[in-house]
């Protein structure tokens, strides 16, 4: 399984890169994963900082990804059924999963059409540094949910 991860701004928190290093060191041995990391733009006005993060989004997208933006208004999934997507888009295509984090002011309109799934994790907002700790946790749990691994209950 190859996935790519994109996401916009570093973490400052070290209690978020220990989680974060962790789970990648678990999601190893069962996926490719590829975390790309974007700056976040600091601009005064928030649509010029989703336009020139969307530049660098896309940048790192080729035609060969499938890209899963996580956004509010996505779609919800169990950690089963995100575990079952993730099962069937191996089974019928050889694209690169690419799912996409935001920054804090969003993602833009560009980045969004060129999604082929909006998932949202909750209709609830969260920190987008803590986000990737979220994502990345349930990533883990949908490739041992593939594995017949015990950890999902």
């Amino acid at each position: 399984m190859n996935i790519k991860l994109i996401v916009v701004g570093k973490i400052k928190e070290s209690y978020l890169t220990e989680a974060i290093n962790e789970y990648v060191k678990r999601i190893k041995p069962m996926a490719n994963l590829n975390i790309i990391e974007i700056k976040e733009c600091t601009y005064n006005e928030s649509s010029k900082n989703l336009k020139e993060e969307a530049k660098l989004i896309l940048s790192n997208i080729t035609d060969n990804d499938f890209v899963i933006t996580l956004e509010i208004n996505g779609k919800e999934l169990s950690s089963i059924e995100l575990s079952e997507y993730i099962s069937k888009h191996y089974l019928y295509n050889n694209k690169v999963l690419t799912f996409i984090i935001g920054s804090t002011d969003g993602m833009d309109e560009s980045v969004k059409n060129r999604s082929n799934y909006k998932l949202s994790f909750s209709k609830m907002t969260f920190p987008h540094q803590l986000m990737r700790v979220i994502f990345l946790e349930q990533l883990y749990r949908a490739c041992t949910i593939l594995n017949n691994m015990k950890y999902h209950k």
